[in-house]
């Protein structure tokens, strides 16, 4: 029997004597050193690698379990003329190179198990004790420098490369928003000082900064024109604004300031709305199905917060609804409440235009459609948004029902009916009278001549009939 041994110098070939060999159990017995070892296997053939690059494309295509040429024309050369079977450790691979060269396998795949694990153990002994024995001395430099290569070429081309640019770039993101809203308020606040009325009229931030920036004194306000930064009903009032202002004076060292500051705004500004069209840009190429359903900044976050679309894809849609909500989570279970129902699945717009009180089943609803996305997003081998848009339209119709307040019939349809029997799903609708108001049978109160309060029905009340026992405790009063 000949196996097939990978080693970063080259592939090897060794004959094993497989007589001896019957049980998977006997084999580490046998190989307990290596003086045995020797005895039953010995090295029959070596393919010696040129070079790195050769190592590493060989090694790059086991690990896919796929040979490549050389590995075919070595295996081919050696197999031609003996008619005995081969035993390769990986069974995907083994399969592959049966279709190729068409050379008989071994049928117990725990036997070569186990041949394999021994000859991995005693590789050194084995080639010291070939025809090659220079090959032992330098396989340890060899194997340091392919797997230095190796894990240089993983790091390369590894696709959660991809992912961790999605996590730093809405990192980022949060950052610049909140470093952005810190400066923007201390403009404001800055200048207020001089123009208060200006923080009501602009209540944008940008608009606030770039309408400093352009400005400069308050004093300059009437003999400049701002039809480039604001409306004309927004200068119109800015100006009426600056002509009564309440502000204090300033010098040009404080304004040269305060227009540096806004300079800092803008700058960021813009470079946030580079980013985000890079961040778009990305979610659309990786997660076209997830940017659809949930959009690209939720998207973002939600593989943010899972480490990479890969560990993403692992959880259930239950976890992806509360995901970013744990703390709020474990705090209920501690204290026995209600759990959250929603995580950062809530910032998507399809839950944020929901009603109040059917949030809690679009998030669940969103979430189930996001699970199953966002699993099409890593693992389908061609990226398409047909299940993200199939899944949207789904959920809005979902949600006009919900708005609509029509409810699903789940009952069995009638076309199979038998004729003399009721469908449970038709429903009798019952009407009943008005409730008017009977202003016949108002009571008031009123005093007697001696002070005392007696009932005293309406002038339109009807007097009632009496009853059968009135007219018989009258008839006892007479008799007596």
């Amino acid at each position: 029997m000949l196996v097939l041994f990978e080693t970063p110098a080259g592939y090897a070939l060794f004959s094993v004597d497989d007589d001896k060999i019957t049980k998977p159990e006997n084999i580490q017995k046998i190989f307990q050193d290596a003086s045995q070892a020797n005895k039953l296997i010995s090295l029959k053939a070596f393919h010696r690698f040129e070079n790195t690059t050769e190592a590493l494309s060989a090694m790059t295509a086991l690990v896919d379990s796929k040979p490549n040429k050389a590995l075919l024309k070595f295996l081919k050369k050696q197999t031609k003329k003996s008619k005995t079977q081969l035993g390769v450790v990986d069974a995907k691979l083994a399969g592959s190179i049966k279709d190729e060269i068409g050379v008989a396998l071994h049928p117990n795949q725990s036997v070569i198990t186990e041949i394999h694990r021994s000859i991995r153990t005693h590789l050194p002994q084995l080639i010291s004790a070939s025809s090659t024995p220079e090959l032992a001395s330098d396989l340890h430099q060899m194997t340091l420098g392919l797997s230095h290569s190796l894990s240089r070429y993983k790091l390369k081309f590894s696709p959660d490369k991809v992912d961790v640019m999605i996590v730093q770039a809405v990192g980022l993101l949060d950052d610049l928003d909140k470093e952005l809203n810190t400066y923007a308020m201390r403009v404001k606040e800055w200048y207020g000082w001089h123009f208060p009325e200006l923080t009501r009229i602009l209540t944008d931030n940008i608009l606030y900064a770039r309408f400093v920036k352009f400005l400069g004194m308050r004093q300059g306000v009437e003999g400049k024109s701002f039809e480039t930064i604001l409306t004309p009903e927004l200068e119109a009032e800015v100006k009426e604004a600056g002509k009564l202002s309440m502000g204090t004076e300033i010098s040009q060292e404080d304004l040269s300031s305060i227009q540096e500051l806004c300079d800092q705004v803008i700058e960021i500004s813009e470079y946030r709305e580079q980013l985000y069209d890079y961040l778009r840009n990305r979610m659309n190429a990786i997660a076209p199905n997830l940017t659809v359903i949930v959009g690209e900044l939720v998207g973002a976050r939600l593989i943010a917060h899972a480490g990479s679309l890969m560990n993403l894809a692992k959880y259930p849609a239950s976890t992806v609804q509360i995901l970013g909500a744990e703390k709020a989570l474990f705090r209920a279970l501690k204290t026995k409440q209600a759990t959250p129902k929603y995580g950062l699945i809530f910032h998507a717009s399809l839950v944020g235009h929901a009603q109040p009180k059917n949030k809690g089943k679009v998030s669940r609803l969103l979430a189930a459609r996001s699970a199953l996305a966002i699993r099409v997003d890593a693992l389908a081998e061609e990226s398409s948004n047909d299940v993200g848009m199939e899944g949207r339209a789904k959920v809005e119709a979902r949600i006009r029902t919900l708005e609509e307040g029509i409810v699903h019939n789940f009952a069995k349809s009638t076309v199979n009916q038998k004729p003399g029997l009721q469908s449970h799903s038709t429903t009798t609708a019952v009407t009943t009278p008005a409730v008017t108001y009977n202003a016949a049978a108002d009571v008031r109160m009123e005093e007697d001549g001696k002070g005392k309060k007696r009932k005293r029905e309406s002038e339109g009340a009807a007097a009632a009939p009496a009853t059968t026992e009135e007219t018989k405790k009258k008839e006892k009063k007479e008799k007596k």
